[in-house]
């Protein structure tokens, strides 16, 4: 009896540089091809690694290579933004994709640093970016951003497509990390800052989701209509769960879990963070224990 030869099996380790595998593997390889997708650290990860707390994580994010300089926070925040962020941006996107504005690009993805957890049109950005550019090229770039793990969109929560992506985005990065290198500012001082610690503890949040999202283990959404809200919607198979962070206690109840969950009756509602489920337990824990049944 003959016995068929087993084919070798080959792996390619792209480190940081995503975008080469799908640039040219759909066309020469046919579809024969697996992609394993490793996203941020977690904080499970970063804890047995080297010991961090939720506060650590939160600031200095899930970068297992900058965790030794936290000590030096100078050296840890010119690791992120020169070995990081700068061979991401000008070696993965600029050299490997089509990017006919780059400082365009650049200055998006520090306008979506410093609004990461808020939800901005495209023509507001442009106000804000200074760049003559229309809101395709904005949807493109921040799409390339997305691709490199650095900084993503997320669309608004609809029951039709067409809705959701005709949406303005919610602005959220990928790695708290991003958010803090950038400000100057000292774990304390960042503490002490309660708006600023605020949107990270909801970025931190925000971006364990998005991560799970990458490795297509729910799909992330937020919702608003009017003055009301959801932090994040998050649909897996037929489960969808709406998620509220609080970095604060509240007695207050809160009009866009209620209004959401009237219109689109949700199988779960979290509160994460305040009087909810602790902030270092919703990290801990994968996020399919929070989205699946």
């Amino acid at each position: 009896m003959r016995t068929r030869a087993k084919r070798p099996i080959k792996v390619v380790l792209l480190g940081s540089a995503p975008l080469l595998v799908q640039q040219g593997l759909t066309e020469s390889l046919a579809g024969r091809f697996e992609i394993l997708r490793l996203p941020h650290w977690s904080l499970a990860e970063m804890r047995e690694a080297f010991d961090f707390s939720v506060d650590r994580y939160l600031y200095f994010g899930g970068y297992p290579g900058a965790a030794p300089l936290v000590s030096e926070p100078e050296r840890w925040r010119r690791y992120i933004l020169d070995a990081l962020v700068e061979t991401t941006i000008a070696r993965d996107l600029l050299l490997l994709t089509r990017v006919d504005k780059p400082a365009l690009l650049r200055r998006l993805f520090e306008l979506g640093c410093r609004y990461s957890g808020q939800v901005l049109s495209y023509n507001k950005m442009l106000g804000q970016l200074h760049d003559a550019g229309n809101t395709t090229t904005l949807a493109h770039y921040l799409e390339l951003l997305g691709g490199a793990g650095l900084l993503t969109g997320l669309s608004k929560f609809a029951r039709q497509a067409v809705r959701q992506k005709g949406s303005s985005p919610k602005l959220q990065v990928l790695n708290t990390a991003l958010m803090t290198a950038q400000t100057g500012l000292s774990l304390e001082e960042a503490k002490e800052d309660r708006e600023f610690w605020g949107r990270l503890v909801e970025s931190a949040i925000g971006a364990h989701l998005a991560n799970a999202a990458a490795l297509d283990e729910c799909a992330l959404f937020y919702w608003r209509e009017g003055n009301r809200e959801v932090d994040f919607v998050a649909s897996a198979g037929r489960t969808l769960t709406a998620i509220e962070v609080k970095s604060s206690r509240s007695r207050d109840a809160n009009p866009g879990l209620t209004a959401f969950a009237a219109s689109f009756r949700p199988a779960r509602q979290l509160l994460v963070g305040g009087d909810g489920i602790p902030v270092e337990e919703f990290l801990l824990k994968p996020v399919r224990h929070w989205v699946t049944r």
